[in-house]
């Protein structure tokens, strides 16, 4: 794994990080693994890596999530960026779920922490989890084989995915739009937007923009590239402009957000799918707030 030496992560986080992890099991791990041939399972020939992903680093490492050593390294660090508890706060965006999915597309997967915990909860739908790295897609195909889930992973963009309009009933992303610009975050709501069926649902769980606007020094720490862009921006306002009802953001232990939304139901399709509960609020078209 090629980590750049100038980064504040690297100088003074990683060596205490480095104390709490277990080095030899994941070096025993990524040993074992022929990353190159091995993930050619996942390479698809239409799939272009768009350049503010190929093009930066994150975390410190040389070329970001296309280097397998970042599929390696990601769930041992995460668990200590995601506090109190990295399992508390992705569950949050599992409990937030309205809907009763039939069809589930996790956008930017990574390492498929959140897909597993999806697939756990609702074991009878269809989860499909969608990510640019081949590596952190091996790294989530093992992570679902150690756990017996049947989880189909893909590598696609998730600005323009290849599913068909109005195919799933719950699409969501964890820990995505900070690590994109915000053009990019526009394109996967609009996106989202087709992808659902009337009346479903789109979860989005990140670090919280209010938070993070007061605390510009943690900007650098973990070099996220357009982490200032993400602090700055809305998930409420770009949701309501790819057309989302029912927009609302609610704090995740302050360092996070979680912010759902609901396409809603047009007059041409006045009808609540199966895999939606079929109480309404009222007139509004969208499934009321547990």
């Amino acid at each position: 794994m090629a980590v750049r030496q100038d980064t504040l992560w690297e100088r003074f986080l990683s060596p205490v990080v480095r104390l709490l992890i277990n080095e030899e099991e994941l070096r025993d791990y990524s040993q074992s693994v022929d990353w190159e041939k091995d993930s050619d399972r996942f390479r698809r020939d239409d799939v272009t890596i768009p350049p503010y992903y190929s093009s930066q680093n994150f975390h410190g490492i040389e070329r970001g999530y296309l280097n397998p050593g970042a599929a390696v390294s990601y769930d041992a660090v995460t668990q200590y960026a995601l506090p109190p508890n990295e399992t508390w706060i992705r569950q949050a965006l599992v409990d937030a779920v309205k809907v009763k999915p039939r069809r589930i597309l996790d956008l930017g997967c990574g390492t498929g922490s959140t897909t597993l915990m999806l697939k756990q909860a609702f074991r009878g739908a269809e989860v499909i989890g969608l990510d640019l790295s081949p590596y952190m897609l091996l790294r989530s195909f093992h992570k679902s084989q150690s756990a017996g889930l049947d989880i189909n992973w893909q590598q696609g963009n998730a600005e323009h995915t290849s599913f068909a309009d109005a195919s799933f009933d719950l699409v969501t992303a964890s820990l995505l739009f900070h690590e994109t610009p915000t053009t990019a975050t526009k394109a996967i709501l609009d996106e989202c937007f087709r992808l659902l069926v009337p009346g479903g649902q789109v979860l989005i769980l990140d670090g919280n923009q209010k938070t993070l606007r007061q605390l510009e020094w943690l900007h650098n720490i973990f070099e996220e590239p357009y982490i200032h862009e993400y602090a700055n921006s809305s998930n409420d306002a770009n949701m309501g402009a790819a057309g989302f009802a029912a927009v609302r953001t609610e704090d995740v232990w302050f360092i996070n957000q979680l912010t759902s939304g609901i396409k809603p139901i047009s007059a041409e399709n006045a009808y609540v799918p199966p895999s939606v509960d079929s109480t309404l609020d009222n007139n509004l078209g969208f499934p009321s707030p547990a």
